[in-house]
């Protein structure tokens, strides 16, 4: 059946009010796509979410109201995020005389979709009849910039939302190409670009628009947010010290310059700035949370817990707070805390990212309690919702890995040998996340000659950039394109490198870059750099894979949301990393985590002599070492070696059958413990 047709013929249908032939022919086209044999899933999850949409709002008209929320029911099951099966359940509990149900799925329905302007003028409606005045005036200035918007920027907005950034890019760029200089249209291109990870692209769009509408001071946060994505920490600062040079009692303004402290690593300055934040709005539940991030990362657990627990107390449905105790690792839920949750949940009220968070949450509490399937009914049901809100694929993350194989081949490294910048100076750490790679780098960052730094952006972006616009036979320009770089652009691309993250550093004459990613371009950071010290993390297949799945990423690690995908992504790192030791022999050391716990002194001794410098005591007392950590390991890091996270999947065990398979031979037969001697693989 062709879906296009089949839905425009629908859609004329019900235009005639021919509504029971309508549904029919809906129905008719789910069973079809129910037996479809296709291996393109995402069209057919789409097409499938869109008949039993047509469905859905054919029931309505036909009074069905049953079968209407149970084809709805069947959308949220397969796209939790579908902001119109939420605008149509408002419209049958309007219906139904249901006004408090209907407003809540109108507020869900604008969250997961702020295009569509019917949600934000039934909110309208709603909310006046009840003389909810703070609501309200929200929702009115929403209506009246939506209604505002020119149809192609709405249309490309409701594409972006519903995850379809292909037709969003077109239909943006074609109202951009007649209209080159509209502030709205270069926002939303931003917005696009930012999804798709063009960063930069993003920047300079906002930097335009910023030009056209200087005054415009949400857009300037668009701007300073798509700086500190990149980590130009020393742009961003200045953006936020002339914001507030303009508006110094601004709250947005001031909150966003505490932010930027702390991601800076001005703990101390972010800490001050929100305290007198707290004390102007003491009932800010957000500012509470802020402060319990910055306590955190100073390694105080427990008045980060106290900070968490006060936003909680000021709003009760904050499922980041929930989170954030229990991603301290330290925190033991009470029984109130854990009926809170639950009730929230049930209560089906919060928002979608609430939820979320609540579910990692519960799962932390039942885990705790060695409630097992309890825990992992929530770890699933909030992976679940991550995965839907990704366009996270394995088969594209294959090829992509895959194509790094096919093309850094032995020719490429022998015919750009002796070029990019010189500089020893970098430590990449990389793996896969929840590898004991914070281990690792706090290990390090304890040695008088290396600081520790952060996760940085600076790779992946550079490539990114490489990609381009221009594609080859075989999809993306890159990692061709490093075949026909010149010396000169791979030695300016090394100095670019070394100088953006000059202000992460502290002095000392080696630093680490912690980017789990970058092990997808080990080929690049031997071209720009071929002085460079790589160190490979690796941990016991099952507890790495199973520790990223049951850690909520915020973004980045979206292969950590099923089980399935994250054991195919472990199976392809180690299909690279076999590759990257072939055509780079000696460039990586492969540490093995557990060969850590076993033998701190001996693995800390081979990995300084595979950076060539001197052993220092300090770095076997790491857990003293002061520094601010911004990871979900920083409470474990704070603590002399211990195996508590060893064989932590084994309670999972009659859950996790997806994973095995996934994993094959590497669940099958782990891998080797490397070797204790002071050599790399």
């Amino acid at each position: 059946m062709n879906q296009p047709s089949t839905r425009l013929q629908i859609q004329q249908m019900m235009k005639a009010e021919d509504f029971s032939s309508a549904f029919a022919l809906a129905e008719n086209a789910i069973s079809q796509i129910n037996t479809a044999d296709t291996d393109d899933l995402v069209v057919k999850k789409r097409d499938k979410v869109e008949m039993l949409y047509l469905a859905a709002c054919c029931a309505r008209y036909l009074n069905q109201t049953a079968l209407a929320h149970a084809r709805l029911a069947d959308i949220l099951a397969i796209e939790p995020f579908f902001g119109r099966a939420f605008l149509e359940q408002g419209h049958l509990y309007r219906a139904e005389g249901k006004a408090r149900e209907a407003l809540s799925c109108y507020q869900r329905a604008a969250e997961a979709n702020p295009a569509l302007v019917a949600a934000w003028r039934n909110q309208v409606t709603i909310l006046k009849a009840n003389e909810v005045t703070d609501l309200l005036k929200r929702a009115q200035m929403q209506l009246e910039y939506h209604e505002a918007l020119p149809p192609p920027i709405l249309r490309a907005k409701h594409y972006l939302f519903e995850g379809r950034l292909a037709k969003a890019e077109a239909l943006c760029k074609s109202f951009m190409q007649e209209n080159p200089l509209h502030v709205d249209g270069m926002r939303l291109l931003a917005e696009i670009f930012t999804r798709l990870g063009a960063n930069e692209e993003a920047e300079q769009l906002l930097a335009a628009a910023i030009n056209l509408s200087p005054d415009d001071s949400n857009l300037r946060i668009d701007y300073l947010l798509i700086l500190r994505k990149q980590q130009k920490f020393a742009q961003s600062n200045a953006l936020c010290d002339e914001l507030l040079a303009t508006a110094p009692n601004n709250r947005a303004f001031r909150f966003q310059k505490a932010v930027e402290d702390m991601q800076a690593g001005n703990t101390e300055a972010a800490r001050a700035s929100t305290q007198t934040m707290i004390a102007d709005e003491p009932n800010n539940a957000g500012l509470h949370v802020l402060l319990g991030h910055l306590n955190k990362a100073s390694g105080d657990d427990k008045l980060a817990a106290k900070s968490y627990q006060r936003a909680i107390a000021l709003q009760i449905d904050s499922g980041d707070a929930f989170y954030a105790l229990a991603n301290l690792k330290t925190h033991t839920f009470s029984r109130d805390e854990m009926i809170t949750m639950q009730g929230l949940l049930d209560e089906n009220r919060c928002t979608i990212n609430d939820r979320i968070h609540l579910h990692f949450a519960l799962a932390s509490g039942h885990e705790a309690a060695q409630d097992y399937d309890a825990a992992f009914a929530h770890y699933k049901a909030g992976n679940d919702a991550k995965r839907a809100q990704s366009r996270y694929t394995s088969d594209t993350m294959h090829a992509e890995l895959q194509r790094q194989q096919t093309i850094c081949t032995h020719t490429l490294f022998e015919a750009q040998a002796g070029k990019g910048h010189n500089a020893p100076d970098p430590i990449f750490i990389v793996g896969l996340p929840r590898a004991g790679s914070t281990l690792i780098e706090q290990i390090l960052a304890s040695h008088s000659q290396i600081d520790g730094t952060l996760e940085l952006p600076n790779i992946l972006s550079l490539a990114h950039k490489l990609r381009g616009d221009q594609k080859d036979t075989q999809g993306s320009a890159y990692p061709q394109v490093l075949h026909d770089l010149s010396a000169e652009e791979l030695r300016d691309m090394g100095e670019q490198f070394i100088e953006a993250t000059k202000l992460h550093r502290q002095g000392a004459a080696f630093f680490t870059d912690k980017m789990p990613n970058n092990f997808r371009h080990i080929g690049l950071i031997h071209l720009i750099l071929p002085n460079a010290k790589i160190i490979d993390a690796r941990r016991n297949p099952m507890d790495c894979c199973f520790s990223g799945y049951k850690q909520l990423f915020a973004q980045g690690q979206e292969f950590t949301y099923g089980l399935e995908e994250i054991g195919r992504y472990y199976t392809d790192y180690v299909a690279l990393m076999d590759y990257w030791h072939k055509v780079l022999p000696g460039k990586v050391l492969q540490v093995q985590h557990e060969d850590v716990l076993d033998d701190l002194e001996g693995q800390v001794r081979r990995m300084l002599d595979y950076l060539g410098l001197d052993f220092e005591p300090a770095c076997l007392e790491f857990y003293k070492t002061e520094r601010d950590v911004r990871t979900a390991s920083a409470s474990q890091v704070r603590q002399p070696i211990n195996r508590k996270g060893v064989d932590a999947w084994r309670p999972f065990d009659a859950h996790l059958q997806p994973l095995k398979d996934a994993l094959g031979a590497h669940y099958a037969s782990p891998p080797p413990r490397s070797q204790k001697a002071s050599h790399h693989v």
